[in-house]
């Protein structure tokens, strides 16, 4: 694949990991995080693709060198190594590569075995077309070699540098090749697949069997000649089953597996033959037989006859493959979105059903040192929070990371709708006459910045809220304390119910008001009546609301009687300095 293919898949997943980043339930600092990190590691696949390039091309020079056939080419490409190169691609420089094209295929010849990976990722770098097309001709012709251990030397360093070739995903089916002298000249190609016990012989375009071959009707003497390379092909067979294949998968750490393809034929003369060879050893060995004087030739002949037994793919084009990488890419992000947004669309309904579940399960009264009504309270202040949720997403739309069709909150909204109204029917119920309106309170004129206690000054705001509230039978007296945004959720959910709990106080002691006539309840930030955004809108979110609900139960005065008198609230106030006096005449704050 070219660096520019590179480059652009890297930078499409960088994109679609961006993208990506809409649909996961993270924060803003934590998006931003992400998406740093995403560049980053973009930013440094492409150096390093950059950089791999670069050493790359430098290791093109010696495939550079090779007048190679067109990408298009798709005939099996053979790179061949060990014996017999001269005769196969005549005489070369060491170093110099050599290339020979037939009608069916092309032959590489490899001149020294560690130059086999080389050339393998310098021809993958130039044509990477042809990975399903390469293969490896491994040359063992016994007649040229003395010493067995040197020749199993070579076996193994061969199926070294074969497995080193293979590392980056090549397959390279190996077709292992043994030329052997004959007086008669050139003969046909015997193979053995792998896994197959029994020789095909190709000749003159045919493929036979063995048995088919010897049957074949011709004279006696051509009879005798085929019965003699039977014999000898019997002999080849078995040499390289001692000699050669034991050596070839000895490493099994390298990968390395069986020929695909074996085979033997015969030629007139082998190049580079010597006395006392291998060949001799063994047909004397063996048969009591003597070879005659090997004579040298210079050419062999390729074999042709069997790259189709050789396993072929054509690969698609560098642009076809990045395609479908990039398809790929694209399928797995949205994959990813899918289950995001359906596992946060998940948590939503929990949510929202919890919070539902949470305020249809209060009672009226849950604990008798608190009363119900603040326990409901909270869970509607929550009710109210998610319908608000709700209803940002019914007009304005929902977010990404609720969407691609999974979003199921808009049941959900109808039905807190609808429970937050039947709670407002249920809490409205029959007024009494000349029922008192709720009572708002600022919170700077009772409380100094960032305290609950209340300022000697507020006596006069407290007295005019005490005079407005009546505490009388069968209504909760509801303080309930709020903030601003600025702060802490914790801190700001304390602070209002430490103010609300300072004005209980005041007015339980001040008023002579029993206990169980109030509900204390503090919602910090969550219920602003303006913006936050500015100075004027948090000064009137800092406020303390008190109003009257009807609770059954709640505010019971003990029996009057002689010594008991109705509570200061319930008594004629009457504002002189800001001060109420009872029936005494002495007013409240000094008794």
């Amino acid at each position: 694949m070219t660096l520019k293919l590179k480059k652009a898949l890297l930078l499409w997943t960088g994109a679609l990991a961006l993208a990506l980043l809409a649909f996961l339930p993270l924060a803003g600092w934590g998006q931003l995080f992400t998406a740093l990190t995403v560049m980053c590691g973009v930013a440094l696949a492409l150096i390093q693709a950059v950089r791999r390039a670069s050493r790359q091309r430098k290791r093109l020079e010696f495939a550079h060198r090779l007048t190679l056939p067109p990408a298009a080419y798709r005939q099996p490409v053979i790179l061949v190594c060990g014996d017999g190169l001269d005769g196969l691609f005549g005489a070369t420089a060491d170093e110099q590569p050599a290339l020979r094209v037939t009608e069916h295929g092309c032959y590489l010849r490899v001149s020294h075995l560690e130059q086999l990976p080389h050339l393998t990722d310098s021809i993958m770098a130039v044509r990477p077309q042809w990975c399903g097309q390469l293969s490896v001709m491994f040359v063992a012709n016994p007649a040229e070699h003395t010493d067995a251990a040197m020749l199993a030397g070579q076996v193994h360093a061969f199926s070294y540098q074969w497995a080193q070739s293979r590392k980056h995903g090549l397959a390279l089916p190996l077709l292992l090749v043994s030329y052997l002298q004959a007086s008669r000249g050139e003969g046909p190609w015997f193979s053995w697949e792998a896994g197959q016990s029994n020789s095909r012989v190709y000749e003159a375009g045919a493929c036979h069997s063995l048995g088919e071959w010897q049957r074949q009707i011709v004279n006696g003497v051509a009879t005798t000649h085929r019965f003699q390379t039977s014999v000898q092909l019997d002999s080849a067979a078995a040499w390289l089953a001692d000699h050669v294949m034991p050596h070839l998968t000895a490493y099994k750490r390298h990968a390395v597996s069986p020929p695909t393809v074996s085979a033997i034929t015969l030629v007139p003369a082998l190049p580079h033959s010597v006395k006392g060879n291998l060949w001799q050893h063994w047909l004397r060995d063996k048969g009591a037989l003597v070879e005659h004087a090997p004579a040298v030739g210079t050419s062999l002949p390729f074999p042709d006859p069997l790259l189709h037994l050789l396993p072929t793919k054509a690969q698609r084009s560098p642009v076809h493959r990045a395609g479908v990488i990039a398809v790929w890419l694209f399928t797995a992000a949205g994959v990813m979105a899918l289950a995001s947004s359906a596992w946060q669309n998940t948590l939503l309904l929990r949510q929202v059903s919890d919070d539902l579940r949470r305020y249809t399960t209060i009672a009226p009264l849950e604990h008798r040192d608190r009363p119900g009504f603040v326990l409901r309270e909270e869970a509607l202040s929550a009710l109210r929070e998610d319908a608000a949720r709700l209803d940002s997403y019914y007009r304005q739309g929902e977010p990404l990371a609720l969407g691609l069709g999974l979003y199921r909150g808009e049941i959900l909204r109808t039905r807190l709708l609808s429970t937050i109204a039947d709670h407002r029917e249920l809490s409205a119920g029959p007024m009494p006459v000349g029922a008192p309106r709720p009572v708002r309170l600022n919170s700077l004129s009772l409380f100094r910045t960032g305290s609950a206690q209340l300022k000697p000054e507020s006596t006069k705001v407290l007295i005019d809220a005490l005079n407005d509230i009546k505490a009388q039978p069968g209504w909760l007296i509801v303080i309930t304390g709020h903030t601003d945004a600025v702060g802490s959720d914790d801190h700001n959910l304390k602070l209002s119910r430490d103010r609300a709990s300072a004005v209980h106080d005041w007015m339980r002691q001040m008023g002579g008001i029993p206990d169980n006539c109030f509900a204390v309840q503090g919602i910090g930030k969550s219920q602003p009546i303006a913006s936050n955004d500015t100075e004027a809108g948090r000064s009137a979110n800092r406020r303390v609301d008190i109003r009257l609900v009807p609770e059954v139960g709640a505010c019971e005065f003990p029996t009057a009687g002689p010594d008991l008198q109705p509570p200061v609230a319930l008594r004629d106030i009457h504002p002189r300095k800001g001060v109420s006096h009872g029936n005494s005449g002495l007013p409240v704050a000094e008794r």
